[in-house]
């Protein structure tokens, strides 16, 4: 037994200090016997309304999650989770291949990124033409598609809603991501994929597969899947898309 309330296992899940919606995500899964303990990378200016500014938000990503990393472990957790994902997209898939061995190799762990996930989602899904939305700013949009294009997918179009800050990203309302989805979709896509974990897109996801007839892969949705099949869970979650439900 992991623990009382994590008797399966007990994920360590890397959040920004801003994000409200990850760990939220999480627990409404319902996962029997999987815990999640969060360790938060304080983000002292969550500013993020240009490049330079998502730029001087990624560095302080950068000099906090060593500190996450440090606090979660002392709750003995089975996996890493990255909870925050535009840094596991930077510097495409060399990038997230290094920053997953650099925490393997810190915490002697298994890892499981937001980019790995969904390139391991879109693969389960048997979709190749993929349109993507984020909450971000051009430069991390082309970090985003610069991933998915070396992993071998065909990205019909990118969009960031350009939130202005960390927190902003949980205030964008249903209407504009249906809006945002809507502009995206066509008969060339056979995904509609969201990045940026603070974006509360789960449940909005599942009910636009069932209107769109395709995929539609929340990043969060995604790294739950991911973290529980390679952790050898086969739970079926339902109301959070396709798959968690069918995968």
């Amino acid at each position: 037994m992991t623990n009382a309330v994590g008797p399966r296992a007990v994920f360590g899940v890397i959040v920004p200090s801003t994000n409200t919606v990850v760990e939220h995500d999480y627990w409404t899964a319902r996962v029997p016997g999987v815990a999640y303990r969060a360790g938060s990378m304080y983000i002292p200016d969550p500013t993020m309304a240009d490049d330079a500014g998502f730029e001087a938000l990624l560095a302080q990503i950068r000099a906090a999650i060593d500190t996450a990393v440090r606090d979660v472990l002392t709750a003995e957790p089975d996996r890493l989770v990255m909870g925050m994902s535009a840094e596991t997209f930077w510097g495409g898939v060399e990038g997230n291949a290094a920053f997953e061995r650099r925490l393997r190799e810190r915490t002697g762990l298994p890892v499981t990124t937001g980019a790995s996930s969904c390139r391991a989602a879109l693969h389960a899904l048997g979709c190749r033409r993929i349109a993507v939305f984020s909450p971000y700013q051009p430069i991390a949009d082309r970090e985003v598609g610069r991933f998915f294009t070396e992993a071998g997918f065909t990205v019909t179009a990118i969009t960031g809603l350009r939130c202005p800050t960390a927190m902003d990203i949980a205030r964008v309302p249903d209407d504009r991501l249906r809006d945002t989805v809507a502009q995206l979709d066509g008969p060339d896509v056979d995904a509609i994929v969201q990045v940026g974990t603070n974006l509360s897109f789960v449940a909005l996801a599942d009910r636009l597969e069932q209107e769109l007839g395709k995929p539609v892969v929340a990043i969060n949705a995604a790294t739950l899947w991911h973290a529980l099949r390679e952790h050898g869970l086969p739970d079926r979650v339902t109301g959070a898309g396709r798959l968690l439900r069918d995968h």
